[in-house]
């Protein structure tokens, strides 16, 4: 248990840091030639990597019609069923989230317009590992539906035999994704990114996975002929703020919940109650014991933190330092402290709203910022599929009075072509007006 109010600023700093990250200058080096080769190489490269890294040896990238059209058969009713329901309500509050276009009239004659549209080309990917994600293909798949993008194409690994999980399957469908490819890691991102043969290029990549994925994505969104990225992103996190009345037994369950996803993963407590924190450091042992993933838990809970404060109050100031992925708060009132809360990626309040809802099927995005991001990035929502661009259009008269103000700033910052493309318009109205002036 660690006392906050105990702590100097620099060991405060030193309690809310993150795990560290792998060695950065040699995972740069990795992926920068992992992207190199698929560039160059471009499927031979990419079917060569899924060879080396995921044991799978394929002829083609592309999943083949009949296996996406066979993914329902392969689910029992249960399954599919349960990802009906995670649709739906993914679907419902992206499709709430539509923007309104603006037009407005700033001054007499003129007029600006704020108009939004789908982005033409992007590229979900899917991690791998030992669990399909099927979750993280509605997550991405869905607002990528509703924006009503053009293409959308999904890259995931597939396992030694060159196979991916019905379950990703059928989410996928459901989706409207008829482009699947298999392959994953920096190797997919750099082929989304620059596109090769089989894999069209994007605009725009989206989704989680391992620091090589990570890195990739971030390479490839500082080069010109590369794509955009959703967000950077870190190992998952989840930061559980708690009061004397809260249930340790739940909190122990949350913080487990995020420490199984890796063993980069981070779970604190900021607590302004001892007994709690000694109970749910408990109830964290027992039920460590009873996890399938019970090694990868055990050493995700060894970057744990158990902060101690004088208050409430303080422990939403803690929280707001950290600026968490994921913020649980199981307080009397949870809802009454929201307005004092400014950087989470995500937030579940009171006892009845685990991130397990957030992750499957509330209808939020899971698809969020890590690693104290959260400070100035946003959850993934709709827009982020869609970009923006204005419009203005001046009536003649609205020109003229502007003019003025034109000219001005134009030659105040000293670019003379600037205010000559008003003076231009500006001798040529009052040339139209003394011509009208002398027929008449």
């Amino acid at each position: 248990m660690i006392k906050w109010n105990l702590l100097s600023a620099e060991e405060q700093r030193k309690v809310l840091a993150r795990p560290a990250l792998a060695d950065a200058t040699s995972l740069k080096q990795t992926v920068s030639g992992i992207i190199a080769r698929v560039q160059k190489e471009g499927d031979k490269a990419v079917l060569a990597l899924t060879q080396e890294f995921d044991k799978a040896k394929l002829n083609a990238l592309a999943l083949s019609s009949d296996a996406l059209a066979c993914a329902e058969d392969e689910l029992d009713e249960e399954i599919k069923a349960a990802i009906h329901v995670a649709y739906d309500n993914i679907r419902r509050f992206h499709e709430a989230q539509r923007p309104t276009d603006i037009t407005l009239q700033t001054q007499p004659g003129v007029f600006c317009e704020q108009r939004t549209v789908a982005l033409d080309s992007v590229g979900l990917y899917i991690p791998g590992g030992t669990a399909p994600l099927p979750s993280t293909v509605l997550m991405l798949g869905v607002p990528a539906q509703v924006a009503e993008c053009r293409q959308r194409i999904l890259c995931t690994p597939p396992n030694s035999k060159g196979q991916i999980a019905a379950e990703i399957r059928y989410a996928a469908k459901l989706c409207g994704i008829s482009q699947i490819f298999l392959c994953g890691g920096a190797q997919a991102i750099a082929a989304m990114a620059f596109g090769t043969a089989s894999i069209p290029k994007v605009d725009k990549i989206y989704g989680p996975g391992n620091s090589f994925v990570t890195e990739a994505k971030q390479q490839v969104s500082t080069t010109a002929s590369g794509a955009a990225i959703d967000m950077p992103a870190g190992p998952s996190e989840v930061l559980v703020l708690a009061d004397a009345y809260a249930n340790p037994a739940f909190i122990a369950a949350d913080m487990l919940s995020q420490a199984e996803h890796g063993r980069d993963s981070q779970a604190v407590l900021v607590c302004n109650s001892e007994k709690l924190i000694n109970q749910v450091t408990r109830e964290v042992d027992r039920q460590l014991e009873q996890l399938n993933r019970n090694e990868i838990a055990r050493a995700a809970m060894q970057h744990g933190r158990y902060i101690l404060t004088e208050s409430f109050a303080e422990a939403i100031e803690v929280s707001n330092a950290y600026a968490p992925e994921h913020l649980i708060v199981q307080a009397d009132n949870a809802r009454g402290w929201l307005s004092k809360i400014r950087h989470a990626g995500s937030v579940f309040l009171g006892q009845w709203s685990p991130e397990s809802a957030g992750d499957y099927a509330s209808g939020t995005n899971h698809v969020l910022p890590t690693y104290g991001y959260s400070r100035m990035y946003s959850s993934l929502g709709l827009l982020d599929f869609m970009r923006r661009f204005t419009v203005q259009e001046l009536t003649e008269s609205g020109f003229k009075a502007l003019a003025p103000s034109l000219i001005a700033l134009s030659q105040a910052e000293g670019l003379d072509a600037h205010a000559k493309a008003v003076s231009l318009r500006t001798d040529a109205l009052n040339a139209k007006a003394n011509d009208s002036g002398v027929s008449s």
